[in-house]
């Protein structure tokens, strides 16, 4: 029996599972992109202005890095990651939990991209990437930037993601897809942007972005740190690796 106090994810063995990520293999190939078969979105959200020309220490743009660094981020009610903090950005596995309607998925997904760089028209950037494993219920990638324009010292946190449904999804998570997914799907990006720009409003002030330490069992936390577990989420519909 798992104690009470290592389910970070209900009644999931999550480190087991989180294990076995490292054999699992992304699950597309991008030359397969494209639309109509493929949703392709990008969602901006403006954060806190800064002064023209570089980042400044301690302002919004670094701020909004440390947060997206640590996937704080995230809406709890809706994702929730499980990852080792001591393990390299690039190339780190992290088990996802997607929540809605009673339902908890399970997918792992790989950090394969870490950008940091200013680009031709002087836009200073830093992000990271992550695409989908092997069992995931979609397939794609999700990429998340926080861009400071230097010339006009507008800071931007953008989400740039294809994605389509798993073809080898399981019946009841199918049902499930078809019926939420999308509508899920697009309520996560603007919930990520409502997040990032509250809790970079948050530090500014002076005060602690995301409230209580946190979650996580053995060696791995579990992201945002305000996610917390209740004895219902052991009643939820669990599936591992739907995909």
């Amino acid at each position: 029996m798992i104690p009470l106090g290592d389910r970070v994810f209900g009644r999931l063995d999550a480190v087991r599972v989180w294990k076995g990520l490292a054999d699992a293999r992304v699950n597309y190939s991008a030359d397969e992109v494209r639309r109509p078969s493929w949703n392709i979105d990008t969602y901006l959200t403006t954060l806190p202005t800064e002064r023209p020309g570089s980042p400044e220490p301690g302002g919004s743009w670094e701020h909004a890095c440390r947060l997206v660094r640590d996937y704080q981020f995230s809406p709890p009610e809706i994702v929730r990651a499980l990852y080792d903090p001591a393990a390299p950005l690039l190339g780190r596995d992290m088990l996802l939990e997607a929540r809605f309607h009673g339902m908890h998925f399970y997918c792992g997904v790989r950090v394969t991209e870490v950008v940091d760089e200013t680009r031709g028209n002087a836009d200073r950037v830093w992000g990271w990437a992550y695409e989908t494993l092997q069992g995931h219920l979609e397939r794609g990638k999700a990429a998340y930037e926080v861009v400071k324009q230097q010339d006009t010292g507008q800071v931007r946190f953008v989400v740039s993601c294809h994605s389509q449904g798993a073809p080898t999804l399981d019946r009841i998570t199918f049902l499930g897809w078809r019926l939420f997914g999308r509508r899920t799907q697009l309520r996560f990006y603007r919930r990520c942007g409502e997040r990032l720009r509250d809790f970079v409003e948050a530090a500014l002030r002076g005060e602690h972005p995301a409230p209580g330490p946190p979650t996580g069992v053995e060696h791995l936390v579990c992201a945002p740190s305000d996610a917390r577990t209740r004895r219902l989420d052991a009643l939820a519909i669990h599936r591992v690796a739907p995909g």
